[in-house]
């Protein structure tokens, strides 16, 4: 049976993107290393650009693109529904969309997406917006469901220890990915030096300091973990019902 699609293209919008919402029923995140601010941006006219002409399916409820401070990488934060357009998805959008970043970047090595699920999140009432995107990716020795749940229970387990928290730290949302092996952690914080000073003051590479969070740190099975900032470019976001096309 076809995908059900929607024809008009989607909407570029610069909100960031509603991480708690409770139709988003997996998440897609790919990583691209892109070498500077220009290709940055050129990778993200180039996705506006592709699915200007391809149809949108019914159950992507959001692309973000974000651009790290560095300036090296992007990433693209995707929520979808449910897996159920996957497979038909794999076989039309997804060597167009590759075809067109393969023509805008020939020497761009295509990254497989990663699918998560989020599974806790926790957010500062009346925050504001976010200026910076921290993401942290987890890797374990191998697939576990329990453990994955178990770290970022942990994690959390330290957040509420703090006796004083970082001011610059907005929402964390902790997402397991589907086949049992990553974490990946959306945090939202005001600003890039409100993170970067939040983990000098910890001294050991944490946004707190104390036993639980070197429990954190040296938690059974962890094999590594990377951090890169971020900042919202912009989001792709369906077409209004009832919108002219």
């Amino acid at each position: 049976m076809p995908t059900s699609t929607r024809i008009t293209p989607p909407v570029t919008v610069h909100t960031h993107p509603e991480l708690t919402r409770s139709d988003a029923g997996i998440v897609a995140v790919t990583e691209f290393q892109v070498g500077g601010a220009d290709e940055q941006q050129r990778l993200f006219e180039t996705s506006r650009a592709a699915w200007d002409i391809l149809p949108w399916p019914d159950t992507l409820l959001s692309i973000a693109w974000l651009a790290s401070t560095d300036g090296q990488s992007a990433l693209a934060y995707v929520q979808w529904r449910d897996d159920s357009e996957f497979e038909a998805y794999g076989r039309t959008h997804r060597p167009r969309l590759a075809a067109h970043f393969k023509d805008a970047f020939p020497a761009l090595v295509p990254t497989p997406p990663v699918f998560y699920r989020r599974y806790r999140s926790a957010t500062r009432p009346d925050a504001p917006g976010p200026g910076c995107i921290v993401i942290v990716s987890v890797e374990f020795d191998g697939a576990d469901e329990a453990r994955q749940r178990a770290w970022v229970d942990t994690v959390f387990d330290a957040l509420g220890s703090d006796t004083a928290p970082p001011t610059g730290g907005l929402g964390a949302h902790f997402h397991v990915s589907v086949d049992g092996t990553r974490v990946l952690n959306y945090a939202e914080w005001i600003d890039e030096a409100s993170h970067v000073a939040a983990l000098e003051r910890s001294g050991i590479g944490a946004v707190g300091s104390g036993s639980k969070w070197r429990t954190v740190q040296t938690f059974p099975g962890l094999k590594g973990s990377r951090v890169t900032r971020y900042r919202l470019d912009r989001r792709l976001v369906p077409q209004p019902v009832g919108a002219p096309a």
